[in-house]
């Protein structure tokens, strides 16, 4: 039989929640399986309700899931959030501390054999021990990934593994019927968040300057170009505020550098007008908005797909952008290498529109091809250009030579009020409509060059669902399970939102019996901007705005009859 479990380990912040769910996760792709963890946390230091999610197969995993086999509770609370939720031979196992009662627990002396191995902080690994030894795995492949955890501190390796095995033995006596058995097979991939494989497509891009001001869940983004700054010509400096983060990003671009920023939407909302400023200036820069629920501070630790009406519209004036969504974390690294691309040689803002769940989530990933994406250009050499120099030059397709100020014998000019072709600020209104008309020409070749929405499962299908970004993994379980019941569904991702070109997709839509949206937000955004973009009017849609990824069975369970 096929291998599919999914462990939840529940907690107090503070409490080391994630640390268990890393170990679990690192273990399970030591052994050869594939793993989806999903980080879920209140925006709170200490208190309050985490937990740890990872869905453990022996083939691809692209969606988490809701039905639970193992819940780890460090904390009273895990078991009554949570206790619903597992399935038929399903397992929580309590601290015994909390007097955990009821059915299909297992109460396991967590506290005390933490105090035992060296402390009560080592509680968590004690649970981990634990997990793993109902599941079957061997404790010496533990071990292992508690050494490479811990390599730098001996001491806390040798703690760390002791209470390890406290917590295994405690339990691997008991019978699990959803244990499996643990293969010695190579290392599946690379272990990665959506938000370290976005910093990895842009350092793979030759990013070269990054500024930020933190903001869950973007913050990751920088903290691991941070992490690479010490091998690679990149500066990553974390700025006062939003405004000034976008500005030196768009200083650094206007210097030469493919630069970056990335945010949340409060921080982008301060943004805004340098998305203006990078428009009329005609600098590339590239801007990742990682979506949580809004409005305001809203829930900052929690997922949602909100903000691609505000993404799109950002800005004031008429100018072309591009908006990337990536689905997988493999989509994170290639889309952001494409976007630094576009931004480059369209000379303009370029976004990758992602949110918490991928962001927070980890999953194996095959090492990435780094040989067949777009080789960025930053900027045009200057020996060939006729003096007076002209930056805004209008062009066939919009795009004006581009050099960098102090490279050449040319003087450069550049303006963000309205200007003229070499680059002096105007009031002429005639030139004012061909500057206009000039911008607008790029967006013309943006949309030349827009990423075909993809297809999954048969044609003409009875059902068709269509999502973008990270719904992505969950629609296509979900398409796979009605139709193996018979229910012939496919699914169409959009990897990117915009622009849209409609000959690309009409056709399917018209083709198919039934057409259902799915998004993470209350007004079904991508939908309201395919009707206007096509006149074709999705009626029926799954929508979640609680703050919860989509699931396969969340899709499954809200279907229209």
């Amino acid at each position: 039989m096929s291998i599919d479990v999914t462990v939840k380990i529940g907690g107090e912040a503070g409490q080391g929640i994630q640390t268990v769910g890393t170990l679990l996760a690192r273990t399970c792709r030591r052994a050869g399986l594939y793993v989806m963890a999903v980080n879920d946390f209140e925006s709170r230091i200490r208190g309050g309700h985490n937990f740890f999610q990872a869905r453990i197969r022996d083939q691809v995993v692209r969606a988490a899931d809701d039905r639970v086999h193992l819940l780890v509770g460090l904390d009273a609370a895990t078991d009554d959030l949570h206790h619903d939720q597992l399935v038929p031979g399903g397992l929580a196992v309590m601290d015994d501390a909390s007097k955990p009662s009821g059915d299909k627990i297992l109460p396991v002396p967590f506290t005390a054999l933490a105090r035992e191995a060296g402390g009560k902080i080592l509680a968590n690994t004690v649970a981990a021990g634990a997990c793993l030894a109902l599941l079957g795995a061997p404790l010496e492949l533990f071990q292992d990934v508690l050494s490479e955890q811990f390599k730098e501190k001996p001491g806390v390796i040798q703690d760390n593994q002791k209470a390890a095995a406290l917590g295994y033995h405690a339990v691997e006596k008991t019978e699990f019927p959803h244990a499996f058995a643990w293969k010695e097979t190579a290392p599946k991939g690379m272990l990665l968040s959506g938000d370290q494989a976005i910093a990895l497509g842009a350092a793979a891009a030759d990013c070269r300057f990054s500024a930020f001001y933190p903001m869950s869940p973007s913050t990751g983004i920088h903290l691991h170009l941070t992490a690479l700054a010490d091998r690679l010509p990149l500066v990553v400096e974390q700025a006062e505020d939003e405004i000034a983060a976008i500005n030196m990003a768009l200083g650094a671009s206007f210097a030469g550098a493919p630069s970056m920023t990335a945010t949340s939407g409060g921080g982008f909302a301060l943004m805004v007008e340098g998305v203006s400023l990078a428009a009329m200036t005609e600098t590339p820069i590239v801007i990742g908005v990682i979506q949580r629920p809004g409005p305001a501070t809203g829930l900052p630790t929690r997922t949602e797909q909100a903000d691609l009406e505000f993404i799109l519209h950002a800005g004031h004036g008429e100018f072309g952008r591009a908006i990337f969504a990536p689905g997988t974390v493999e989509e994170c690294f290639h889309l952001t290498r494409q976007a630094f691309d576009l931004a480059e040689r369209y000379q303009g803002p370029v976004f990758i529109l992602s949110d918490q769940f991928l962001s927070d989530s980890y999953r194996a990933v095959e090492p990435f091809d780094l040989d067949h994406g777009p080789e960025v250009e930053p900027w045009a050499g200057g020996g060939d250009i006729a003096r007076p120099y002209e930056r805004y030059a209008l062009t066939d397709s919009g795009v004006s030579p581009r050099l960098l100020p102090g490279l050449s014998e040319h003087l450069i000019v550049a303006d963000s009020d309205e200007h003229t072709p070499d680059g002096h600020l105007t009031e002429d209104l005639q030139v004012r409509r061909a500057m206009v008309e000039k911008r607008l020409k790029k967006a013309e070749g943006l949309k030349r060059e827009v990423i075909p929405p993809v297809w999954f499962g048969p044609e003409n299908p009875e059902l068709l669902l269509i999502c973008w970004g990270t719904t992505q993994g969950s629609a296509r379980e979900a398409a796979a399970k009605l139709t193996a019941e018979g229910r012939k569904t496919s699914v169409l991702h959009f990897a990117q939102v915009w622009p849209l070109v409609p000959e690309q997709f009409v056709g399917r839509l018209e083709e198919a019996g039934r057409v259902v949206g799915v998004e993470s937000n209350a007004a079904g955004q991508l939908a309201r901007l395919i009707r206007r973009e096509t006149g074709f009017f999705i009626k029926d849609m799954i929508l979640r705005f609680d703050g919860l990824p989509i699931t396969p069975e969340y899709i499954l369970g809200r279907l229209p009859g």
